[in-house]
């Protein structure tokens, strides 16, 4: 089954954190799956997205960044 939303963040980020909550409770109360990428494992992904993490997905276009709304997050994975 393939992951609705992906969250990229890094460790030792708050606002990752902050987000990982939202999307956990979020996810968790509709039955969807999601993944997490740690964008420095990642040259490109780091390069891309280092300014703007968090950054969250929704089957695969770019939803969010820096914080994640839930009310929003809960009307793209609704709708």
């Amino acid at each position: 089954m393939t992951e609705r939303v992906t969250l990229y963040g890094k460790p030792g980020c708050h606002l990752c954190d902050d987000a990982r909550v939202v999307v956990t409770q979020v996810c968790d109360e509709l039955g969807v799956t999601w993944s997490e990428i740690d964008i420095t494992q990642d040259d490109q992904l780091f390069a891309e997205y280092g300014e703007q993490i968090p950054v969250t997905f929704v089957d695969g276009r770019q939803h969010d960044f820096w914080r994640v709304d839930p009310v929003r997050l809960k009307k793209a994975l609704t709708s």
